[in-house]
């Protein structure tokens, strides 16, 4: 499967349903007159500058190492990622904004404008599309291990959520009569925390990852273990390790006997890089470092400066 072709289709098919979900829930909302389906069109659109985002950021995460970027351009991937959690952010703040000038209004006396049963069905429309469309793309990116594609996916279940406050809104306000309307505004502002909450999970490990963090201590560990498992592997010291886009990278110094041949140690280093790539990927960046193995009983007659 060409991964960056996949990633690319899977948003593409998001970005042609968003607009037709944007064009559809803005006419009904302003036709319908109500003003959470017209607010809920605008936030479709935000999906639009995302859909760019995975669309550029993954093509480019794809090209191999060159003069500039030694170690590829996986990065360019999370920081599409942490663009899109950003812009999770900033709706999540303007749905929350909006839902909260909603209630003062209510509160102060003003009336809430009745909407029709036109804009119920626009906001319904949504809720199953974007949640099909959720699913699709969460799936696809979990196949081909994009964590763009994941985030955007997430980004598609936002909207979902949002147009299920409408809805309530909608409904409540159509059936219950005027003092129920409030719950539009409520329910878009329960909706806004949940996606300020999606938004920091998947913000979280991007910023990590941009800062160097290291992998998980269970994932190190397996590291270890692979290289241990290596004939000829004494004692391995000075494990770094870092994420780069979908892939790892591995500095670690191994132990060998003191007195093999270099070509034997040669040998032994090109068989744990050939266990951590059967380990954790073919594009795993390995940088392995052997050096003598003496025993503790033993004084050496060399130093090594760490």
């Amino acid at each position: 499967m060409d991964r960056i072709h996949e990633a690319q289709r899977v948003t593409w098919i998001g970005f042609w349903i968003n607009l037709v979900l944007s064009i559809v829930k803005m006419l009904a909302g302003y036709f319908g007159a109500s003003t959470a389906v017209l607010a809920d069109g605008v936030h479709s659109l935000s999906d639009f500058v995302t859909d760019v985002v995975v669309v550029v950021f993954v093509r480019v995460s794809g090209k191999r190492d060159d003069e500039d970027h030694r170690y590829g351009h996986g990065k360019f991937e999370t920081f599409a990622s942490l663009l899109i959690s950003l812009a999770l952010f900033a709706v999540a703040i303007g749905l929350f904004a909006s839902a909260a000038k909603g209630i003062l209004a209510f509160l102060h006396g003003n009336p809430l404008s009745e909407p029709s049963w036109l804009a119920f069905a626009a906001a319904f429309l949504s809720i199953v599309s974007k949640e099909w469309l959720f699913r699709f793309t969460f799936k696809k990116g979990k196949l081909i291990n994009s964590p763009a594609v994941i985030a955007n996916a997430w980004h598609h279940r936002s909207d979902a959520f949002s147009s299920i406050a409408t809805v309530l809104g909608v409904g409540a306000a159509i059936l219950l009569g005027g003092s129920w309307r409030v719950l539009d505004p409520i329910a878009g502002m329960l909706v806004s925390l949940f996606i300020i909450r999606v938004a920091y999970t998947l913000g979280l490990p991007s910023v990590q990852e941009l800062l160097e963090a290291a992998l998980p201590k269970d994932v190190e560990a397996e590291i270890i273990k692979t290289i241990h498992a290596v004939p000829g592997v004494r004692a391995t010291h000075r494990l770094r390790t870092r994420r780069i886009g979908k892939d790892f990278a591995i500095d670690v110094h191994v132990k060998l006997d003191s007195d093999i041949s270099f070509i034997k140690s040669h040998d032994i280093a090109t068989d744990i890089e050939r266990s951590l790539r059967l380990a954790f990927g073919n594009d795993t960046h390995l940088n392995i470092h052997t050096e003598p193995f003496v025993p503790e009983n033993r004084k050496p007659d060399w130093e090594v400066v760490e």
